[in-house]
């Protein structure tokens, strides 16, 4: 009896215990649920294509198939879900006009990441060769923009898989990642704002890993002050001022330049002296001039530029940072378009910079990144097809000995048009040196006989290609390691009257990137035109 007492009551303690279990599981699954939600960004109904960033949209269910195509985890999946919730699921990376200009971006990185930080969970074959097939021209419609849905949704996982594995935990959070592509048109300042006074419990931000950014985002705050107090006074055209000038407009310049931080102290006479000549010049390296501390007219349209206008500047090229790579180890070329300007770093620091030429507006030079790989000595040039039509055709027409005179040889016919290369030597338009990176855009560096090109401050007359000021140091830099190539082998290489073809031992990796607003080496705010009207795109898409 006492044997069956207690089997019963053990029956009856397992049937408690199954009861006590199965009444916590719906507990504890709506807790989970809750807490999956509290990881999914909210649906955000207020974008429509009059104010989104893009003005392609998906649909909710396509990517729910993605997901299950792709057998998706659950937490990517839900990062994925929680993305295209912030943006009402308008495209991130394309718009009817094609690749965005994130989109690229982020290409660019994705590349150096896979290739020197051997991030191998993100190469990706299909994909690759999907980007390397897609231009800047290639036009998008509504109805086509099914065809690269499977693109724009393998990019945000290959974006989100980035982000977890290269920053520690909290530096990005997942809120803040979603913004990383602008979404929705919003007032500058108010975007400033919130940029500027978002704070966090865990005190973990961006800008902790990612110097560049924090050096703007400084200069952020003070342009934020500067237009919530009115910004500054716009000057009138005068023909020049500078160092001796007495006039009302001396004043009123001075009073421009202590509100932007040039000029020192308090001074408000209308005496031209040399503390203002000193803040002349400040401003003039802010912009990339010669510091010659005179006042002309393009300076004047510069100082002119309204402080809202700098400050949405700030913001566009603080969204452009988030691009660059975070630690970059090795060396690394840097080529910043708008300040005309090829930087060398060799493990984090600065080895050298390079003045150098870039393509006009219409021979736009493209932000990318490559692979610089050889060498060509005394190079032939072959003429584009372009330049054969546009250029060669006509003064052939008009001087039957044009080619001749610019030692110049037709080699054949292709396409109706005939095939034209330059020789090598002094009058050669590569100079006697290029420096190869493999790119669908057929851009590299070279040297130019045009010389004098290099003492303006504005170096925008190429075709496309980035010419250098100094050839010969870059050769001399890239083969550095090779006890084989002297000095004198090099020079003796670059005035010979045959190619010569230079494999490196170790590939360099190139950037050719777009800022118009940064802080320099010496601590400076710099501004740059906007030469490709980027900028101005960025800003429509971007602000109210």
């Amino acid at each position: 009896m006492k044997t069956i007492l207690f089997y019963v009551a053990m029956i009856c303690s397992l049937l408690a215990a199954c009861q006590n279990n199965s009444s916590s599981s719906p507990k504890e699954s709506t807790e989970q649920q809750q807490e999956e939600k509290k990881n999914i960004s909210k649906r955000d109904y207020s974008i429509n294509k009059n104010n989104s960033y893009s003005d392609l949209f998906l649909d909710s269910a396509t990517m729910e198939k993605y997901i299950a195509a792709k057998k998706l985890p659950d937490s990517l999946a839900r990062r994925l879900r929680s993305f295209y919730n912030t943006r009402n699921y308008q495209f991130a990376w394309f718009t009817s006009n094609g690749l965005t200009e994130q989109a690229r971006a982020f290409w660019n990185l994705h590349d150096y990441v896979t290739t020197y930080d051997n991030d191998t969970s993100l190469r990706d074959k299909a994909l690759q060769k999907k980007m390397d097939a897609l231009t800047a021209e290639e036009k998008l419609t509504a109805s086509a923009s099914g065809d690269f849905v499977q693109t724009e949704l393998t990019l945000t996982q290959h974006f989100i898989r980035y982000i977890l594995n290269n920053y520690e935990k909290g530096y990005v959070k997942r809120k803040e990642a979603e913004r990383f592509v602008p979404f929705k048109k919003r007032d500058p300042l108010e975007m400033a704002d919130s940029l500027l006074n978002k704070k966090h419990k865990d005190n973990k931000y961006f800008e902790n890993v990612n110097a560049p950014y924090a050096a703007l985002k400084k200069e952020l705050d003070r342009y934020y002050d500067i237009v919530k107090a009115g910004g500054w006074p716009q000057l009138p055209t005068v023909k020049a001022l500078k160092k001796g000038s007495h006039s009302p407009e001396v004043a009123l310049l001075k009073k421009r330049l202590r509100i932007s931080g040039e000029m020192p102290g308090s001074d408000t006479s209308q005496v031209f002296n040399d503390t203002l000549e000193n803040a002349v010049r400040v401003f003039q390296k802010r912009l990339g001039y010669t510091p010659t501390g005179t006042v002309n007219a393009q300076l004047i349209k510069d100082l002119n530029v309204p402080a809202q206008k700098r400050l949405e500047q700030i913001l566009v090229n603080m969204d452009r940072m988030r691009w660059m790579p975070t630690e970059p180890s090795g060396q690394l070329i840097v080529v910043n378009i708008p300040e005309f300007v090829l930087h060398v770093y060799e493990n984090k620091k600065k080895a050298f910079d390079m003045n150098v030429v870039v393509g006009k507006e219409g021979h736009n030079t493209v932000s990318f990144s490559g692979d610089l790989s050889t060498i060509v000595f005394s190079p032939y040039w072959n003429v584009p097809p372009s330049i054969v039509k546009k250029e060669i055709l006509p003064k052939m027409a008009s001087n039957p000995n044009y080619l001749e005179s610019q030692n110049m040889e037709q080699t054949g016919m292709e396409d109706g048009l005939p095939k034209i290369r330059q020789l090598p030597g002094d009058k050669n338009s590569l100079g006697h040196v290029k420096f190869l990176f493999p790119n669908s855009f057929n851009i590299y560096f070279h040297d130019t006989p045009a010389k004098s090109l290099f003492n303006q401050d504005k170096r925008a007359y190429s075709h496309g290609c980035i010419r250098l000021a100094e050839p010969e140091k870059m050769a001399e830099y890239l083969l550095r390691d090779n006890p084989e190539w002297t000095p004198d082998k090099i020079m003796t290489a670059m005035n010979q009257d045959h190619e010569q073809y230079v494999k490196l031992k170790k590939p360099v990796p190139v950037l050719i990137t777009y800022y118009t607003a940064w802080i320099d080496d010496d601590g400076l705010l710099n501004f740059r035109d906007d030469i490709y009207s980027h900028d101005a795109d960025l800003m429509g898409k971007m602000f109210l």
